[in-house]
């Protein structure tokens, strides 16, 4: 039976937030781990962290095709409870490890495990009405932001008493979760809306087969690729770059990341529901994508730590951008292809995360060297507005083809 959408929302969006939290309490302080297992320099840990991040997004690359078919198969709720499990295991292995090698594997099964976000975004689809689903969209990244204001807080407080402790509270959060997700989150897709596993279309090779015959979406998931490639200069550098550049502390730099949190809650959970009925998806979306290209470039030239908290508001309301995107992609869908949609935008991102990690962590890493022709630390930052801009571009064009075939 479909559940009662409020409930459910506020279901999955529970289950969310608490994943998220984990994962943030990890931030501040996983710099200084990869350190203290290697005996890098800052400059040669973010070159780890960067590949580490690679190893995460090859294996949900790989896995969130299958997750997403496997939950248009059997459900969401089994799929979702499994990969909430695996975050927790991922989590404890990462607090156990005593060599690099050991935090590797705990990044790859989280990306594995990272399918739970495919299939809470398919659910989220639904128990969504189409006039809703960019703000219901909107939702994941509220949880984002929530569990982006108390989670690296926390993890940057624990920090202070210890590297593995955030770990240790990760994983019972994960765990704690998957037990939440058992006794309290619904069944979202009724058995008749439900198709045959296919594992021509379960690989990631098969997603983009099917994505390149959508037209009228291609255009927009290139674009989205191009700024998931693009945001990846800040979830891979921010840490070694705040770190280095201004001197922050671990608990400074979990600050910085709930002031960002509590913007992409405010943005995402709600000025999208008042922008976006107001002006529409596709202004929203541009809207987004121009406040992403000029917060990157303001962050490249920072050079006082507080520039950073002030130009997060600026870089924040980019937030618009994917729910925006998302809800005019989800709409072109049909109902029982949701899942297979969710996670081949979920192999976009773990494709722009195999790339941009390395890129941008390399970036860092050679422009605030010794060997460096110009000294520049805000190198990966400066990248990534310019392939915002890139985006903006085939955004205007995909946006023209879509509605031009929608009128017909």
């Amino acid at each position: 039976m479909k559940p009662d959408r409020a409930p459910a929302l506020v279901f999955v969006f529970v289950t969310l937030l608490i994943d998220i939290v984990g994962l943030g309490i990890i931030i501040p302080v996983l710099p200084k781990l990869i350190q203290e297992l290697t005996g890098a320099s800052m400059g040669d840990a973010s070159r780890v962290g960067g590949w580490m991040m690679f190893a995460y997004a090859f294996m949900q690359f790989l896995f969130a095709p299958i997750i997403g078919g496997l939950s248009d198969r059997y459900g969401r709720r089994p799929i979702l409870l499994l990969s909430l499990f695996g975050f927790g295991a991922n989590y404890l292995l990462m607090a156990l490890s005593t060599h690099i090698v050991f935090l590797f594997a705990g990044r790859m099964l989280a990306g594995i495990a990272g399918a739970s976000f495919t299939t809470a975004t398919a659910y989220i689809a639904d128990v969504s009405p189409p006039e809703k689903k960019a703000q219901n969209f909107g939702l994941i990244g509220m949880a984002f932001g929530i569990g982006f204001i108390l989670g690296p807080v926390l993890g940057g407080i624990m920090g202070q008493f210890g590297t593995r402790w955030p770990f240790y509270a990760a994983a019972a959060l994960g765990f704690l979760n998957t037990a939440f997700g058992y006794f309290f989150l619904p069944e979202s897709l009724k058995p008749e809306l439900r198709r045959p596993f296919n594992w021509k279309r379960a690989n990631p090779i098969g997603s983009f087969k099917a994505l390149y015959k959508n037209k009228s979406i291609r255009g927009l998931a290139l674009a989205l690729a191009l700024v998931y490639i693009a945001i990846q200069s800040v979830q891979s550098t921010w840490s070694f770059y705040t770190l280095y550049r201004f001197g922050w502390s671990e608990a400074m730099v979990g600050y910085s990341l709930g002031v960002a949190g509590l913007l992409v809650a405010i943005v995402q959970g709600g000025l999208i529901r008042i922008v976006t009925p107001r002006l529409g998806s596709r202004t929203s979306a541009f809207i987004g994508l121009c406040c992403y290209a000029t917060g990157l470039a303001l962050f490249a030239f920072s050079n006082a730590g507080w520039m950073m908290f002030v130009f997060q508001i600026v870089y924040c309301m980019g937030g618009l951008t994917g729910p925006s995107m998302q809800g005019i992609m989800s709409n072109a869908i049909p109902a029982n292809e949701q899942g297979e949609l969710q996670g081949l935008l979920a192999g976009l991102v773990s494709l722009s995360a195999i790339i941009g990690p390395p890129m941008m962590s390399n970036l860092f890493s050679f422009f605030s060297g010794p060997h460096a022709p110009v000294y520049f630390p805000g190198a990966g930052f400066f990248t990534g507005s310019i392939l915002v801009c890139i985006s903006i571009v085939i955004v205007s064009r995909a946006f023209r083809r879509y509605f031009r075939e929608e009128r017909k």
